[in-house]
């Protein structure tokens, strides 16, 4: 992304493109929207993001679908990073310890947890 300096407006639209499965039309994005604006601010806020290199879109018979130029991955690590650093002093043990005392897990989940702890201890 060429600015990453994003607005609360711009941030949820990004949300709502990668809960749609990185794909959606203006409409699509504008119905998912917190107190939605018109479709004619949605598309500018759209181009906006364009500009700034935060999505792309392609033709679809009359339409434009839209999606973001950063994968989901990518963008799942920093939106994990600033919720460390914002909430939890930039501590991940912290984070994990209140993800694992307020949350319902699952014998499975505690098991592929414990495997992926498992793995970082033997990383270098």
């Amino acid at each position: 992304m060429k600015n990453e300096k994003l607005s609360r407006r711009e941030r949820e639209i990004m949300d709502v493109l990668f809960a749609l499965g990185n794909e959606a039309t203006a409409e699509e994005i504008r119905e998912r929207l917190s107190d939605p604006p018109s479709y004619s601010a949605v598309r500018a806020m759209l181009a906006k993001l364009e500009v700034k290199e935060a999505v792309r879109h392609r033709e679809k018979g009359l339409r434009y679908v839209y999606s973001p130029t950063t994968p989901r991955s990518t963008a799942r690590r920093s939106a994990i990073r600033k919720l460390v650093h914002t909430f939890f002093d930039g501590s991940p043990g912290q984070a994990m310890t209140a993800l694992l005392n307020d949350e319902k897990w699952s014998k499975d989940e505690l098991e592929q947890l414990a495997k992926e702890i498992e793995a970082a201890r033997r990383k270098p």
